[in-house]
């Protein structure tokens, strides 16, 4: 049975990792983050607390539990917040994976990262796996400059890019723009939405599915793992709309000039997934059978 350490297990896609070790079992998970054990079932496996940031505590960890694989989900992902904390930001999105790329070369261990779909300007998305990058923002050259490290590393090692990453987590403490869009419109809030970017949203239990078959299939390379369904920005919302039956007419489209923000997204991404799907097996859902999987899970929680 393999021994795998995830980092990042507060956080939605570190929990959905959990969800599915307990459910389905045949693997010994480490689950580590900073601060105390947000997942609400405390048996099964075992939890680490651990700063990412200190190299030592890091080796520590590593050391004590010898893993095979390392799932990375940690990472500063807040693409405006990258660009006003540019240091934070390289620590946690660079540094961070250094050191467990030196852990992994010194003790034979798997590394699975995640990525993200912003190493690419979005001039001519959907992106195979051997396009170009073009980082436009902070936050996407630190994600190309900790894939370029472990590309360069004598790790064994799998890169898993993704696209917005949706779901929920029991207590709810994690947002996305699919409950962010559905809560606003429940309140009868007006939405400004960009209608010139255009993506594949992920559900979080499809990514986590695919950070287990890349181990499975002892995977080495780079591999899209994002949802199926292209769609821009403004889309999603009403496709949310339609789906909980919501009011579409609060979503006023708009173009991303018009916001202002800090850093600068790609038009249109989206990933070509044939390589994930051949040699992963990997299957995303819909976005609708994703929100469905959502509303099933909001149910749960609410008790009805």
């Amino acid at each position: 049975m393999k021994t795998v350490l995830v980092t990042g297990s507060n956080g939605l896609l570190g929990q959905k990792i959990t969800e599915k070790i307990l459910k389905e079992g045949g693997v010994n998970l480490i689950a580590t983050a900073k601060g105390e054990n947000r997942f609400p079932v405390k048996e099964g496996y075992l939890y680490a607390e651990m700063d990412i940031l200190n190299p030592e505590e890091v080796r520590e960890i590593i050391e004590q539990y010898k893993p095979d694989a390392i799932i990375h989900t940690a990472a500063m992902t807040n693409v405006d917040t990258c660009e006003d904390e540019k240091e934070l930001a390289y620590q946690l999105n660079v540094e961070a994976v250094a050191t467990l790329v030196t852990l992994c070369e010194a003790h034979n261990i798997q590394l699975v990262h995640l990525s993200t779909d912003f190493i690419f300007d979005g001039e001519n998305g959907p992106y195979d796996e051997l396009a170009a990058p073009n980082p436009l923002s902070y936050y996407g050259e630190t994600k190309l400059r900790a894939e370029e490290l472990i590309k360069n590393s004598k790790a064994k090692w799998a890169i898993l890019r993704t696209i917005i990453v949706y779901g929920i987590v029991s207590d709810m403490s994690r947002s996305n723009i699919v409950l962010w869009a559905k809560g606003a419109l429940e309140k009868g809030n007006p939405l400004n939405i960009v209608n010139d970017q255009w993506r594949m949203p992920t559900l979080a239990e499809d990514l986590a599915d695919c950070c287990f078959l890349a181990i499975e299939h002892d995977a080495q390379g780079v591999y899209n793992a994002s949802g199926k369904d292209l769609m821009s920005i403004s889309e999603l919302v009403a496709r949310v709309a339609d789906f909980w039956n919501l009011d579409k007419s609060l979503i006023n489209e708009v173009s991303a000039a018009t916001l202002n923000q800090k850093a600068k997204r790609p038009a249109r991404t989206g990933f070509i997934l044939d390589k994930s799907m051949t040699e992963l097996n990997y299957h995303p859902h819909s976005f609708e059978e994703g929100l469905e999987i959502l509303d099933q899970q909001l149910k749960k929680s609410i008790g009805q």
